[in-house]
């Protein structure tokens, strides 16, 4: 599986930490940046996160902010992307199996970095339910087209 990554400068760390972390479990991964805790804008490592999920030149994606909710809102902006801004395994659990999210979204100084870690391998290992959650699923892909189409 190929992981894309990015991060702004809240979110450098934990972002580092996730690299080393999907190396030693094998996946290969395209950081998007940013390279430093030097402050920057959220919203540019978000794009070119989903942007790579969007046209499959990576398989998933994660990006990370300070809170989750600026890069998941900025991700959930590219059309076929669906961000899930997630806190616990739980969370996490639920948008593969019921939302197919495609972006996991983490805080990070909201979520421990163990706790982070984890977060990721149930990201990745968690498969999509399908059944009345894929009904649903297209629901949003129709939104989605609808506005695209005219607005």
């Amino acid at each position: 599986m190929r992981i894309a990554l990015g991060s702004d400068h809240g979110g450098f760390y934990l972002k580092e930490e996730i690299k080393k972390y999907l190396k030693d479990y094998g996946h290969t991964y395209i950081d998007f940046g940013t390279e430093s805790t030097e402050s920057v804008d959220y919203p540019e490592f978000g794009y070119k996160v989903a942007e790579a999920v969007a046209r499959g030149a990576c398989d998933r994606g994660i990006v990370i902010c300070r809170t989750g909710i600026g890069v998941a809102i900025t991700a959930n902006k590219i059309p076929g992307i669906r961000a899930a801004q997630c806190h616990d395994l739980f969370t996490t659990r639920m948008a593969r199996e019921h939302l197919n999210a495609n972006v996991l979204a983490l805080g990070a100084d909201v979520v421990e970095k163990e706790l982070a870690k984890e977060m990721v391998k149930i990201f990745l290992i968690t498969k999509f339910s399908g059944g009345r959650h894929a009904r649903r699923l297209e629901k949003l892909k129709e939104i989605e087209e609808k506005y695209l189409k005219g607005k």
